[in-house]
């Protein structure tokens, strides 16, 4: 194939086609897969990103022609199974992503590819309930079992049965369970009467809480620091009325119709405070990509989505957005000292630029250091029994990072990428969120 110069225009994103029959015909998706693996295979630039490419490339070099046509076509599904859909070869390197005329989407063309195995009835057990969120959460979350469910995660007896029974790796981070959710330590009704905030540019200053499943169920405190925060900065804040799962950890399985329900669980009650006055602001990264990116692009017709997808925000995007219009409060009581602080690839797709960085530096001497780079937790790929040890091979360049800045603090806007590099780090030192840190450093 010819080698040619890459687009230089900005990537576009074609709308998925997902509810097209076509969409799952096996002979066209295997079409396709070859077409693009062929042009990666001519290109090379995505080794360094996740194993899915090097399980591509090595297959290739080790075969009988080193071209794709002599790669074992059952291949194509371990590298489907290696990509997370994390977006970063499509946002920074690959070079024939539209309005490139080859038309790459790695990314979206991996995620059919999940999709017609999930409507084919191939998916298993274990991926099942761990992209089930919500009912793990509520379930784990009933008071006695939320201590069985802990004493388990953190028992090696108990990791040993996971092993066998979910093909969880025993050496993989699981996260807490709280009886006490977010949604029962924030009364619900917190904030519903408020008749207006400050405006400021887009923003205008009442702001609609999206928990995330992670931090209802597994980090509350993560709401909690959020509220404090805003509040400090006389923005009012309340939570939806109900909520369900974003939908990502079934877009990461392929069960595009389980992302349909959950979006039309969620949708409705956002635009419904939207229209009322409110912004959305949901702490954890994929939450919020789920709602900009992902399904607007599942469902571009739809008004009310494209209407949550203007007015969603990351909570550092949003605060910055008020900094510009003197309405950030940095009257800061402590300083933080150094910070290695890992840039979350669900986060840096959105292109928003280092948020989070710009306000935490706004505290007096405090240094923060930015690692862009993947963490390689990413979802349920790193708790699976068969990628958790490529997982941590995958983010140990941000663990080394961490340990040679021996900062004060280190912290990601993925709490689980953070736990995952505590992992790596062997769990000497937990990992401090962005908005536990900003929250110290207001001493509220």
């Amino acid at each position: 194939m010819a080698v040619r110069e890459g687009s230089l225009e900005a990537p576009t994103r074609h709308p998925l086609d997902w509810q097209n029959p076509e969409f799952y015909n096996e002979s066209s998706l295997l079409q396709e897969l070859e077409r693009v693996f062929d042009i990666c295979h001519g290109c090379r630039r995505c080794f360094s990103l996740c194993n899915a490419f090097p399980t591509l490339f090595d297959a290739i070099d080790e075969s009988e022609t080193m071209e794709l046509d002599s790669v074992d076509k059952r291949v194509f599904q371990e590298v489907v199974d290696h990509c997370y859909l994390c977006d970063m070869c499509y946002m920074t390197k690959c070079p024939y992503v539209p309005p490139h005329e080859w038309n790459v989407d790695f990314p979206h063309l991996m995620l059919r590819a999940k999709a017609v195995r999930h409507k084919a009835g191939n998916t298993r057990l274990r991926d099942k309930v761990l992209t089930s969120t919500d009912m793990v959460g509520t379930l784990a979350g009933i008071p006695v079992v939320s201590s069985v469910v802990n004493a388990v995660n953190h028992n090696s007896v108990g990791r040993k049965v996971l092993e066998e029974v979910l093909e969880v790796h025993p050496d993989a981070h699981l996260p807490q369970y709280h009886s006490k959710t977010l949604r029962r330590r924030l009364d619900v009704s917190r904030n519903r009467d408020v008749s207006g905030g400050t405006v400021a540019g887009a923003t205008r200053g009442m702001v609609a809480l999206f928990g995330t499943c992670y931090g209802n169920y597994n980090e509350p405190e993560l709401g909690e620091d959020l509220v404090a925060i805003f509040e400090h900065n006389d923005i009012p804040v309340r939570m939806l009325e109900t909520e369900r799962c974003c939908g990502m950890p079934k877009l990461e399985l392929g069960d595009l119709d389980a992302v349909a329900r959950a979006k039309d669980a969620n949708i409705p009650h956002m635009v419904e405070l939207i229209d009322q006055g409110w912004d959305v602001v949901a702490p954890v990264p994929s939450c919020v990509l789920m709602f900009k990116q992902e399904l607007p692009l599942m469902f571009p017709d739809d008004a009310d989505v494209a209407k949550v997808r203007d007015n969603i925000y990351d909570p550092f995007e949003y605060l910055m957005l008020r900094h510009k219009h003197g309405l950030l409060n940095t009257s800061f009581k402590h300083s933080l000292g150094t910070i290695s602080y890992h840039v979350a690839c669900h986060l840096r797709v959105q292109n928003l630029g280092l948020k989070t960085r710009e306000v935490l530096q706004l505290v007096p001497d405090t240094e923060v250091e930015a690692i862009e780079r993947c963490s390689g937790h990413n979802g349920t790929y790193a708790v699976k029994k068969e990628f958790h040890e490529i997982s941590m091979k995958i983010g140990k360049p941000v663990v080394n990072r961490v340990e040679k800045a021996a900062a004060d603090h280190y912290c990601s806007d993925c709490p689980m990428a953070g736990h995952q590099i505590e992992n790596g780090l062997g769990r000497d030192r937990a990992p401090e969120h962005p908005l536990k840190l900003l929250r110290a450093a207001y001493g509220i």
